[in-house]
């Protein structure tokens, strides 16, 4: 598969400048369309790379029935679903505010809309925070509405809302993986006490992670998916559309402390690399972008190409020794992003599944 020319389409696809100077429309190549497509499914960005491939000369683009096709997905797939989803988060905000609970949405629906066009971001979860009273929420959906709580999960709960699943969190991070993760969850709850940043959704009032919050939550979260299993272009673009738009308002000063601290600094700098080098964003909207070449592509070619990236085996046996083998497989990265001992954080990760067994622990 030819990656360069697919960063060049991602790049066309969110109206980035072509940093590697390439001009696919003055030469001839040939693409295999099913794996440019499979490499686009698998990174979250087949509408991305649909927008991109708009902007193509035609006789650089798929042909015109498979296009077709892709085309038809993006508008099922992400633009329709998109809309149900926003009505989705209004109708479940709706129920909150009428029984006076605060609802801050994380992760997808507060990552699109960053985005030059949130319906072109896939959608899957919603992610909610009840400003710490997420017990007593779960409990009023029962009886008010039956709906089934599945209280398996490790930092939220999990119920069905039309038809997509929500994680009520209690905590924002696992703190049963690192010690770090314990640590930082107090920094964490200390910032979803803002209650400040309002969104409206379908006219419903729904609130919104602070930009320090965010910055911090989202470094953590590709972090914590960085080491366990793998990470995607589409969570590395959600990082760099809300720097894009925030990093006026987020304090660097602060973040950085935390980053240095927490042992996430040289990460971040890879990530902030990615988003300039391959992503064709400006290096001014963060505060560094330095990095090893080296390790940066290496970085990159783990997210293209992830090592563990085959299904998890169903058989309990054979699943047990896939992950203790991504597990020792990932232990370039685990050592490069955290500090602590990667074998107590194992021992950790085995006790947390024996408190919650259906709740497989990241780390593993």
């Amino acid at each position: 598969m030819n990656i360069s020319f697919f960063l060049h389409l991602v790049r066309q696809g969110i109206k980035k400048e072509n940093q590697l100077g390439v001009l696919y429309d003055s030469i001839d190549y040939n693409v295999n369309w099913e794996q440019l497509y499979s490499l686009a499914f698998r990174q979250g960005l087949l509408a991305v790379v649909v927008d991109g491939l708009e902007q193509m000369a035609d006789k650089q683009r798929p042909p015109k029935e498979l296009m077709l096709q892709w085309i038809g997905e993006v508008l099922q797939g992400y633009e329709y679903r998109y809309e149900l989803y926003r009505k989705a988060i209004a109708e479940l905000a709706l129920f909150y505010n009428s029984h006076n609970y605060k609802m801050m949405v994380l992760k997808g629906y507060a990552c699109s809309l960053n985005w030059p066009r949130p319906e072109h971001r896939p959608c899957g979860d919603i992610d909610i925070w009840l400003f710490g009273k997420q017990k007593e929420a779960d409990n009023l959906l029962v009886s008010e509405k039956q709906i089934k709580i599945d209280k398996s999960h490790h930092h939220h709960t999990v119920f069905y809302w039309r038809d997509f699943m929500v994680e009520n969190h209690y905590d924002f991070v696992n703190v049963y993986d690192y010690k770090s993760s314990a640590e930082l969850e107090v920094v964490f709850k200390t910032l979803g006490e803002n209650d400040s940043n309002i969104e409206d959704v379908c006219d419903e009032k729904v609130y919104m992670p602070s930009p320090n919050l965010n910055a911090l939550f989202i470094i953590r979260h590709l972090v914590s998916h960085f080491c366990s299993t793998n990470i995607n272009l589409r969570q590395v673009l959600d990082w760099a559309f809300y720097i894009e738009k925030h990093t006026k308002e987020i304090d660097w000063e602060w973040l950085l402390e935390i980053l240095d601290k927490y042992h996430m600094r040289e990460f971040f700098n890879l990530i902030n690399a990615i988003c300039v080098d391959d992503l064709g964003f400006s290096s001014s909207i963060f505060p560094t972008v330095q990095f090893f070449p080296e390790m940066k592509d290496r970085v990159l070619n783990d997210i293209l190409n992830p090592s563990c990236g085959e299904a998890v085996p169903k058989h309990f046996l054979h699943r047990m020794v896939y992950k203790y083998k991504r597990w020792q497989g990932n232990a370039w990265k685990q050592r490069f992003c955290y500090k602590e001992s990667r074998w107590n954080n194992f021992y950790r990760g085995v006790w947390a599944h024996i408190l919650k067994p259906s709740s497989f622990i990241v780390i593993l």
